[in-house]
């Protein structure tokens, strides 16, 4: 059944003016009363009605504008979905905003609530969320249309799945792939796992079921093979099992593919047979069970972070977020921008500043960017050493030439590498100070060198270090992302978190638009 458009009062009763009077800090409540009929205007419903099917059977159903207003106050307060239906219930704020003052009880289940935010997620709505925000705060704080002013940068997203060692992940991999057949067959997990020859994993830890003395270097290799058996044996199983349906099999099977992916990423057999834990970490190593997003990365040589890395869009000029991403924590943060380009064409927008950190240096945003886009980052330092640095070496662009310290001129191109001739430089006074190198001095070309030799000539005035510090802005806005999402994930995998990013980037935008309205009538006043 289509959902009905929601048409709550504008003006405040005598009964909601009391409960605004009493509001102290949380004035985001009080904000959203009074604009929620702007936020989700009658346009702006339709396209949320278009989630639902138009049906005549089923229960009559919520209007979306008020699950959206849910979803808003979730992502401001951090409350799970239980909670999120006592405080309809108990907070006048949260009834205040949803149009239920003194209701006894709440306007729609959990079910109801869960459904919304994954219709929202399938249909891609949370970005239009994102992007009504935008537009009507910028619309409050009188801004036009114009070239976008951006910061881009990241942070870590602990994921919340449990983080396991090889042993743990292969015998946790196996307790779900019979607990599929131990649920449909109406069994206890230990029953089912002894009948497939499988019984160290049904135990609740599988170190205490293995009972090794860990400090013994014979330890390890053994219980990984009773383990690598245990796999084998649930295996040979599983094939003539008649009893099992076929889609519970299917469903056990998948357990049995994350094992296989352990076992292949982490284990090496020797020449002699022997299975053993692979030396170094797999390239993409899978680290939890329950999140097979999850990666292990870091943020810098000294924070590692198991999970994600949100990555937030911020406008120079306005304060919104713009735009958001979520990445394996294992990907460079260059891989986000692909997905930061797609929202800001959603938005129509065109970028006619970006600024950022040298992570982002080799994104497609910056590699194919327009003659008319700036870029805006820290350059590398410069080598210190004995030898003459690449920037006392001059590059003409116009004629793609290079020219050493010493007058020698050859040609160069990007991504290339420039060789001095040997005899040149073996007859040049100045190679000491220039190379060791007995067949001469070789200058390699980045393939953006040109940005990069720019990068460092700005840096070196007052005017190009000053706009190097607008980036600060997106850093607080990050601060402000994570006071609300926290640095723990609250979701499994990438587009689920993507979606928490972006209706906390919602709150975000909302305390901006709040900001600037009030500016704005302070100034009409």
């Amino acid at each position: 059944m289509r959902p009905p458009p929601w048409h709550p009062p504008v003006e405040l009763s005598a009964a909601e003016q009391a409960v605004v009077a009493r509001i102290r800090r949380a004035k985001l409540f009080t904000f959203l009363r009074h604009i929620r009929h702007d936020l989700l205007s009658a346009a702006f419903q339709d396209e949320l009605a278009t989630m639902y099917k138009d049906s005549h059977e089923g229960w009559p159903p919520v209007p979306p504008a008020q699950l959206a207003l849910a979803t808003i106050l979730q992502a401001y307060t951090g409350v799970s979905d239980d909670e999120v239906l006592e405080a309809l219930v108990m907070d006048r704020r949260w009834q205040l905003v949803l149009d239920c003052l003194d209701a006894e009880q709440a306007p729609f289940g959990k079910g109801t609530l869960v459904r919304f935010r994954t219709a929202l997620i399938q249909h891609g709505l949370d970005r239009r969320l994102v992007e009504r925000t935008v537009a009507l705060a910028e619309q409050a704080g009188g801004f036009g249309p114009r070239p976008l002013r951006a910061a881009l940068d990241s942070s870590p997203l602990w994921g919340a799945g449990r983080v396991e060692d090889t042993l743990n992940l292969l015998g946790h991999a196996l307790r779900k792939a019979l607990g599929v057949i131990a649920r449909q067959q109406g069994r206890e997990l230990a029953a089912v796992a002894q009948e497939a020859g499988a019984a160290i994993v049904a135990q609740r830890s599988l170190k205490a079921a293995l009972d090794r003395d860990w400090d013994d270097p014979a330890a390890q290799p053994a219980a990984l093979a009773m383990v690598l058996d245990a796999l084998d044996a649930v295996e040979r199983w599983l094939v003539p099992a008649a009893s099992v349906p076929a889609i519970v099999a299917d469903g056990a099977r998948a357990g049995l593919a994350a094992a296989h992916q352990i076992r292949d990423q982490d284990v090496a057999v020797g020449e002699d047979g022997t299975a053993r834990l692979r030396q170094g970490v797999a390239a993409d190593r899978r680290i939890s069970i329950e999140d097979p997003a999850m990666r292990h990365g870091r943020k810098s040589q000294t924070r590692r972070v198991d999970g994600y890395k949100r990555h937030v869009l911020r406008d120079l000029d306005s304060g919104v977020v713009r735009a958001g991403g979520i990445t394996a924590a294992n990907l460079p943060e260059a891989a986000v921008t692909d997905a930061i380009a797609a929202d800001l064409a959603a938005q129509q927008v065109t970028m006619g500043e970006l600024h950022i950190d040298r992570a982002y240096l080799s994104s497609r945003l910056v590699r194919e960017r327009p003659a008319d886009l700036a870029v805006y980052c820290k350059a590398w330092p410069v080598r210190t050493g004995p030898t003459f640095a690449k920037h006392t070496f001059t590059l003409d662009w116009d004629q793609g030439t290079i020219r050493c310290p010493s007058g020698v001129t050859l040609p160069f191109a990007p991504s290339g590498t420039v060789q001095f001739p040997r005899a040149v430089c073996a007859a040049c006074a100045l190679r000491p100070h220039c190379t060791t190198n007995a067949q001469g001095r070789t200058v390699t070309i980045h393939p953006d060198e040109r940005l990069l030799v720019e990068l460092r000539e700005r840096q070196q005035t007052a005017e190009g270090r000053a706009k190097l510090r607008e980036r600060v802005a997106v850093e607080h806005s990050l601060a402000h992302v994570g006071h609300w999402q926290g640095d723990r994930a609250r979701y499994l995998g990438e587009r689920k978190n993507l979606f928490d990013l972006r209706r906390v980037a919602v709150v975000h935008n909302l305390h901006v638009w709040a900001r600037l309205a009030a500016a704005a009538d302070a100034e009409a006043a």
